[in-house]
């Protein structure tokens, strides 16, 4: 039997509303390692960056974000530095994040990438409810084993759902689910081409669907060696695959569309 240790709980809430021309803070609360840090910026959109103190996410950890945006409010949601998961004695490590956005609202989620060790056992969701015309950019990018010491996964465990709903309905479902030799899967051209990392954009907001050619521009004029991507638009949403041998580069080139797409700067901690 693995040893007995003891798992953190980290837990943030935030809950975000409109006043006047400006994003503020209605409600936050913390527990455990999860904090979360407010820097000063310009009137409009809020940003609130995530910090793990315990400074990395072990087995049987559990971390929970849960974020409330009002309506006609903006809020820009990151991380300090990019999230290492430690392999696993057993016990699964749980990362669960939700977001409900009011009528008029806006949830950037940009994380910076998750390292997944070898052994790693992974369990993420994110899960987002839109009212009305409201508006969600996610992105969120993995890398599969310490790259500069040429880790590859060679048993793990990674399980990734996203869900999101506008009023109700589900507009979007897409679920990963990588057990075992990870490496090896990922040498196969039907699922990762020999990929070292991959990340997914999701544009769920009106206009979105429309703005389709305005991203394959943005992955053309950035394309970078090693990395592959690839954007749809359906059913008012757009959607952006990478794949990519070279996690620094697949980093480079989701910086550039991010920024070209968006129209303002990444957070700072992402320029770091």
């Amino acid at each position: 039997m693995p040893p007995t240790r003891q798992r953190s709980d980290g837990r943030v809430h935030l809950r975000v509303g409109r006043m006047g021309a400006d994003t503020r803070i209605l409600d936050i609360a913390e527990s455990g390692p999860l904090r979360v840090r407010l820097p000063r910026g310009p009137a409009g959109p809020c940003e609130a960056v995530l910090l793990n103190s315990a400074g990395g996410i072990a087995c049987g950890d559990r971390f929970t974000v849960s974020v409330a945006v009002g309506a006609g409010a903006g809020l820009v949601l990151t991380t300090t530095a990019a999230e290492k998961v430690y392999r696993s004695d057993g016990p699964g490590t749980v990362i669960e994040t939700t977001a409900a956005v009011a009528a008029g609202g806006h949830l950037a989620f940009l994380p910076q990438e998750t390292i997944l060790f070898d052994g790693v056992s992974l369990r993420r969701s994110l899960t987002v409810d839109l009212a009305g015309d409201a508006g969600l950019l996610a992105f969120e990018a993995v890398t599969f084993g310490r790259v500069a010491r040429g880790e590859r996964i060679r048993d793990g465990r990674f399980h990734d759902h996203w869900r999101i709903r506008c009023d109700g309905r589900l507009a979007y479902a897409d679920s990963v689910r990588l057990d075992g030799a990870i490496a090896d899967a990922l040498t196969r051209a039907a699922i990762g081409g020999d990929a070292r990392a991959m990340a997914t954009l999701v544009d769920v907001s009106p206009g979105a669907e429309g703005r389709l050619e305005t991203m394959r521009a943005l992955l053309e004029a950035g394309a970078r060696d090693g990395v592959g991507a690839a954007a749809s638009a359906w059913n008012g949403h757009l959607v952006v695959r990478f794949l990519g041998a070279d996690p620094a580069a697949l980093r480079a080139l989701a910086q550039a569309v991010l920024v070209g797409y968006r129209g303002v700067p990444l957070p700072r901690v992402w320029q770091a």
